[in-house]
């Protein structure tokens, strides 16, 4: 069963932020941790949030970025120098990424153009909220754990969507926190935003299979609970490959020509899906890297 909506999903951990773009706080007995770092616009809401549903924000002393995209960093800086005591986690690549001037200026830029495009634009400017070279944390990959008590969130490193991609898996609430790499929950499908490697993105899902899974959190358009949780990642997998056959085809119907075949397979997505969050500019970039990807391999 899908949930779009914020609020708690079973005993210490929430779902904040909005429909289209949330974070998690999961709370330990010792300390709590917000997952995903959201997209900027998301801010007020969660703010809000804690609040309302009573969360200790005394308590957080953590948060995890599961991979360095600007709709997944975008609270950080905010929380990181209000409460400078959180330790801010991330894979090693992210911290790279993070640290760039150019990566900088694009999670601004598209942070602000998204912020706009939903009309948020001069709530978020009350906020300290941009990324700058003030933001550093601890570096998590492989095999990894952060303890928090009664909890633990245990880290596998997921590539395909991004290079820097980590997943976080509490065994003991079973749930699982993939972000875009376990598939984004858009509607009744599932969108297998494979960006940087149609081939790694299978791999890391076919790893995420064994997982008993009770809580599919992910980090678009909420979360997931029951049976289809539980079978998610087997349906992401399955749309992967029918994703890869789709645009191999447009491809060859093409000629190779990228340009137009990323205008025909933002196109088609748009009909099929419309009411997609993220703006055409930012998604046919990230068709135009789905499909260089293939183009690539096609030619080998």
């Amino acid at each position: 069963m899908r949930h779009r909506e914020p609020g708690q999903i079973t005993e210490h951990l929430w779902y904040l932020g909005r429909e289209e773009a949330g974070v998690y706080v999961l709370e330990g007995t010792k300390g709590s941790v917000i997952i995903n770092g959201g997209v900027s616009y998301i801010l007020p809401d969660v703010l809000g949030q804690i609040e309302k549903f009573g969360i200790d924000i005394d308590k957080i002393n953590k948060m995890l970025i599961l991979h360095s995209h600007f709709d997944h960093v975008g609270i950080v800086p905010y929380f990181k120098r209000t409460y400078p005591h959180i330790d801010i986690y991330a894979s090693e690549q992210a911290w790279k990424v993070l640290k760039m001037p150019k990566a900088i200026n694009i999670i601004n830029e598209f942070g602000m153009l998204l912020a706009r495009q939903m009309g948020r634009e001069e709530e978020l400017r009350a906020y300290d909220w941009e990324w700058r070279d003030d933001v550093s944390g601890a570096t998590v990959g492989e095999r990894d754990r952060i303890e928090l008590g009664n909890f633990t969130l245990e880290i596998m490193h997921t590539p395909g969507h991004t290079n820097c991609s980590v997943t976080a898996y509490e065994p003991n609430i079973k749930a699982l926190f993939a972000s875009d790499g376990g598939g984004i929950p858009f509607r009744d499908t599932t969108f297998p935003s494979a960006n940087t490697n149609f081939d790694e993105y299978a791999a890391s899902l076919e790893r995420l299979l064994p997982l008993r899974v009770d809580y599919l959190c992910a980090d678009h358009y909420g979360y997931i609970t029951g049976e289809e949780a539980q079978n998610f990642i087997a349906f992401t997998l399955s749309e992967t490959k029918k994703l890869r056959t789709y645009m191999e085809d447009v491809l060859k119907q093409t000629g190779g020509d990228l340009e137009r075949a990323t205008r025909l397979v933002a196109d088609d997505f748009y009909e099929k899906m419309p009411g997609y969050f993220i703006t055409g500019e930012i998604l046919e970039g990230v068709f135009k890297q789905m499909l260089k990807y293939l183009s690539k391999n096609l030619a080998q």
